[in-house]
């Protein structure tokens, strides 16, 4: 099992910004973390963090018929990412939406989610360890519908 985990805006400034909403752990450690989590479900991750929208619906494009489900935090492009959006609802792959803040108790433009609508489930305000249930929510789910 391969899931796609794709990194938004400014994620790649992990641990170097405001540490009150996003935690002290850079991208690289995240990444670490749930490749060692990944490991121990038994599957396999592809990253890519991107300041580019663009970017982000041509590897789910690339991606689609590579892995068997997907874990994005937009970031910024949480409400204005449409072309992302789309992507992931044309790729039919189950998608969990992951924010270190919670979005819903920070700036109104924030706490509406274009992604949400095409996402099984959103995950918010737990920090790194987001991504980790994000993981074993969607292998979860995945062993549970291929048995």
């Amino acid at each position: 099992m391969v899931i796609l985990v794709l990194q938004g805006p400014n994620l790649n400034m992990l641990g170097k910004r405001k540490a009150e909403h996003y935690g002290v752990m850079t991208l690289e450690e995240i990444h670490r973390q749930m490749e060692e989590r990944a490991g121990e479900l038994g599957c396999e991750l592809v990253f890519l963090q991107s300041n580019h929208e663009g970017e982000l619906v041509d590897k789910i494009q690339a991606e689609r018929e590579n892995v068997q489900g997907v874990i994005v935090n937009p970031a910024g492009l949480t409400g204005v990412g449409y072309s992302l959006r789309d992507a992931i609802e044309d790729s039919r792959l189950p998608t969990v939406e992951v924010h270190l803040s919670n979005i819903h108790a920070r700036e109104a433009f924030r706490r509406c989610s274009c992604i949400s609508a095409v996402a099984v489930g959103q995950i918010a305000g737990f920090k790194w360890p987001g991504y980790i249930a994000a993981l074993e929510m969607l292998v979860g789910m995945l062993k549970e519908e291929s048995a």
